[in-house]
């Protein structure tokens, strides 16, 4: 008895059945796109995917998890001035200023965060002698809209800080940056050739493919095809190819001195992602880790080192 090829209702039929997986994997890649880059109106806390119930994972899977909005929980201990700046949207700064400073620390948050979450670190410039800008991102705290970029269109609202102080005749600017933050510095730098005095840079990412992957994988979530096609829906909705956010090639033209932090045990960033933007980086540069921490505040384990470091940096330059 001979071998007889599947009949055409059979290839009819998985046609249309490939054809509703590869819907139904785009619609899914869509979704979470659009919750990755867009906060939702309520606040609170991302969910914990090890607390959902069942029903809840499978709506997660399909819908993406719900990203509320990050607002300001702190305010300065210290007299300070709200500050609003205009640059894609509406940004909100906290301007905090002592007498006699020796220059201006300009602060930047990173994914989910605002600028309540940079007050710490503010504060020990403040000590230092140095005025300080805490910027909300737009979407973020007390900025316009609800959309984020990870650092690609947040690159603008480096910019409209940095335009601010120059145009108040403020010198010795310095730029301060944890994860987003410290890429959408880079970026700046890199698109509007500005240059600040120095700049401290905690945990980039290489590229916005690679960070995708990475929190996937944290996850035990496949990483293809569905980390291209969420890169791919998130071009589509904010309006820029999300493949070619690179802070890897943005590093190359940075030649303002660089203070580059990084935790050896960071579950978001790795250690080849450091080191290739510490690499391209053609200025004057330093590369500073710690051993035990994560993807942290760095002054909760290492403070006093965090200390000596920025201190040292700024001082020399």
């Amino acid at each position: 008895m001979g071998f007889r090829l599947p009949g055409k209702r059979w290839f009819k039929r998985l046609f249309w059945s490939l054809a509703v997986i590869f819907l139904l994997m785009n619609f899914v890649a869509f979704c979470h796109a659009y919750r990755f880059t867009h906060f939702s109106s309520g606040q609170g806390t991302r969910p914990d995917v090890d607390e959902l119930s069942i029903p809840q994972i499978v709506k997660m899977l399909f819908l993406g998890i719900d990203n509320p909005r990050p607002m300001n929980n702190l305010w300065p201990g210290r007299a300070f001035a709200t500050v609003k700046l205009y640059s894609h949207k509406k940004l909100e700064c906290w301007s905090i200023k002592i007498p006699n400073p020796k220059g201006t620390v300009v602060f930047f948050h990173g994914y989910g965060g605002q600028k309540s979450f940079m007050l710490d670190k503010s504060e020990e410039f403040l000590r230092m002698g140095y005025n300080t800008l805490l910027v909300d991102f737009m979407g973020c705290g007390g900025s316009q809209g609800n959309q984020t970029t990870v650092g690609f269109k947040e690159a603008e609202d480096v910019k409209a800080a940095y335009d601010y102080l120059t145009l108040n005749g403020v010198k010795n600017i310095y730029f301060y940056g944890t994860s987003m933050g410290s890429v959408a510095i880079l970026k700046a730098i890199h698109d509007y050739c500005i240059e600040p005095a120095g700049i401290m840079i905690e945990c980039p990412f290489a590229s916005l493919y690679q960070t995708t992957a990475i929190r996937f994988e944290a996850k035990h979530f496949p990483t293809v095809p569905f980390v291209g096609m969420m890169l791919f829906w998130g071009s589509v909705q904010n309006g820029f190819w999300a493949f070619s956010h690179k802070p890897t090639e943005y590093a190359k033209d940075v030649y303002v001195p660089t203070l580059l932090l990084y935790g050896e045990k960071d579950e978001r960033v790795s250690r080849w992602e450091i080191d290739a933007i510490f690499a391209n980086l053609p200025g004057k540069k330093k590369l500073v880790t710690y051993p035990e921490a994560g993807h942290e505040n760095y002054l909760n384990h290492y403070k006093k080192e965090w200390l000596a470091d920025v201190r040292a940096f700024i001082q020399q330059e």
